[in-house]
């Protein structure tokens, strides 16, 4: 029991759980964090099972009615998380301990800010924050495991962990992205406008050079996009993971056509086709005000076409629909020089081993001010014009 005759349920799928009531306590255009985005993930097995991601999400209830609601995952490795914690396993290996498992709020697959603790009203009240905490500490300690990582918070939950947290509870980790924000721009080439010359002049050729090639750009949304046009995009997407890395990627294809069938609205496909073939393909996701990039695949390796494909056409949509936010994925400091700003983003971790609590703590105090540093830095490379 916890504070205020609030009961704390862990869900073993996102299913023991109706797609309204979890939706109507996140009340969210967020893409991830509807039902059926995650219910995707488990149905297709991309979460469950033997793939060390078991689903665990905590709700907070009064009697029968659900107050709160956060995704919770028991890890058994930290692939797939974006907040990099493998040299934290290693420590705990040297001595002897056990890292593994541990207990993960985030959107899997998924290094995107955005809500993770669902409730009743649109700003989560003081005590339904402090109880999550002292829930997910408490499912921790019965099960003995090592910590809670809560990733990519919004800025409301950010706010609210720093006033209800006790001193020392949850240390605090920093990283840097690149987002692109719509300044009210017209058109694409009313954000050239707003660009250096020289800067202005490169991502015209690189435009040109796709074009040059041969390549066209299709981008199709909603009932626009076809089945031959998703089998294409996955043969994009597995045929660059394998190249990559050896692996087919995190995501089967059953999680894809889940997605199409549940969340087609939501969905923009971009196609760069020669010849008649698609040679390569993103997918995004967006709500009312966001453009998320998040899948991408070439079968032909063509200059300057993943700038094309996973920026560019982006940067039009947003512009064309009046999104005023472009998350294009975590990495890459090439997105500067084509307008994506730097943008910090935050992780909470919650360490149940005093010791490790105090070491991992100093070493986030050095990580801290240097991504400070790094991000102030990389604010030097903007191409935008100084007036």
């Amino acid at each position: 029991m916890l504070g205020g005759m609030l009961t704390a349920e862990f869900l073993e799928s996102i299913h023991d759980i109706a797609a309204a009531e979890w939706d109507g306590l996140f009340a969210t255009a967020n893409p991830f964090l509807q039902h059926r985005f995650l219910g995707a993930l488990e149905d297709s097995g991309s979460v469950g099972g033997d793939s060390g991601w078991t689903p665990l999400h905590l709700v907070l209830a009064n009697g029968s009615a659900a107050m709160a609601a956060m995704p919770l995952y028991l890890k058994d490795h930290s692939y797939g998380e974006f907040v990099f914690d493998w040299g934290w396993a290693e420590a705990y290996r040297r001595t002897g301990l056990a890292y593994y498992p541990k207990l993960l709020t985030a959107v899997p697959f998924t290094p995107s800010m955005g809500p993770r603790l669902g409730t009743q009203g649109a700003v989560a009240p003081a005590s339904l924050v402090r109880s999550a905490l002292d829930a997910v500490q408490q499912l921790a300690t019965r099960k003995s495991l090592s910590s809670w990582h809560l990733l990519f918070p919004d800025a409301e939950l950010q706010d609210r962990l720093a006033a209800e947290a006790g001193e020392g509870e949850l240390l605090t980790r920093q990283d840097i992205q690149f987002h692109w924000h719509n300044r009210g721009f017209k058109s694409f080439a009313d954000f050239l406008g707003s660009m250096r010359h020289s800067r202005r002049k490169t991502l015209r050729r690189e435009r040109r050079g796709v074009a040059e090639e041969g390549v066209t750009m299709e981008r199709r949304t909603g009932a626009d996009i076809r089945a031959a046009d998703w089998a294409d995009f996955y043969q994009c997407y597995v045929d660059t993971y394998m190249r990559r890395s050896g692996h087919p990627g995190y995501l089967n294809r059953d999680f894809f056509e889940r997605l199409l069938a549940g969340m087609r609205e939501q969905l923009l496909l971009v196609l760069a086709r020669r010849a008649g073939r698609t040679v390569a393909s993103a997918l995004f996701l967006f709500d009312d005000e966001t453009l998320y990039g998040r899948y991408w695949g070439s079968l032909e390796d063509v200059r300057f076409l993943h700038f094309e494909t996973c920026f560019y056409q982006g940067i039009e949509f947003c512009i064309e629909r009046g999104l005023k936010t472009f998350d294009p994925g975590t990495q890459g400091e090439h997105k500067l020089l084509r307008g994506f700003e730097p943008v910090t983003t935050t992780s909470h971790h919650w360490i149940a081993d005093a010791r490790f609590r105090v070491g991992i703590g100093d070493y986030l105090e050095r990580e801290r001010v240097a991504t400070e540093r790094y991000g102030e830095h990389a604010e030097e490379f903007l191409p935008y014009r100084r007036d």
